[in-house]
């Protein structure tokens, strides 16, 4: 697929799924996170994480906060991305409270600043994503910073895309940069790729 097919595909895919996304009832969205919970725990118990790289979600993404909770509770190290300008991801541990807006207008821990190389020491990796293909390839929201990171990675832990049931395609358009995971978290289910 030449390049700026494939980017016009993207642009229109991202549009409809967050859509799809907004029109999510309040019972819907809670129902979801009960789901999405459950599996986050059961895969990272399953893979014996002691140490798990997340994010903080938006609003719009299926909630990743009572998962870090649980990681936090059980004393899990948890790594949170931290949005630089040359298009890089550092990271931190925060507090699992405190937030700040980052570089887009996302919300990012706060805590001390430890690199982009401190994801090498992670069990297991989540990501957001737009959508996922059946082949495991992952189709974010357009920055590239999660692309760039598992890309430079030598030895990479498991990474799974964190997203709603209906976000699971049978193909995504695919740029040459982009990653594929090894699986995919849903409220519904956990589905490996490799």
């Amino acid at each position: 697929m030449d390049p700026d097919t494939a980017a016009h595909r993207k642009r229109a895919l991202r549009a409809e799924l967050r859509e799809r996304r907004q029109n999510l009832t309040t019972t819907e969205r809670q129902t979801a996170t009960a789901g999405l919970t459950r599996n986050l725990v059961d895969l990272a118990t399953d893979l014996s994480a002691r140490s798990v790289s997340a994010y903080l979600s938006t609003p719009m993404e299926p909630d990743t906060r009572p998962f870090l909770n649980w990681a936090h509770a059980q004393g899990l190290r948890v790594l949170l991305p931290i949005s630089r300008e040359d298009g890089l991801l550092d990271w931190t541990t925060g507090d699992g409270e405190t937030e700040t807006e980052g570089l887009f207008g996302l919300p990012e821990a706060v805590g001390e600043l430890l690199g982009p190389i401190a994801i090498n020491d992670v069990d297991l990796i989540l990501v957001p994503a737009a959508a996922v293909d059946a082949s495991g390839m992952r189709m974010g929201w357009g920055r590239g910073y999660f692309d760039k990171t598992l890309g430079s990675m030598e030895k990479c832990p498991p990474v799974y895309a964190v997203l709603f049931d209906g976000e699971l395609v049978d193909e995504v358009p695919r740029e040459r940069h982009d990653q594929p995971v090894d699986g995919a978290v849903t409220p519904t289910r956990i589905v490996q790729f490799t």
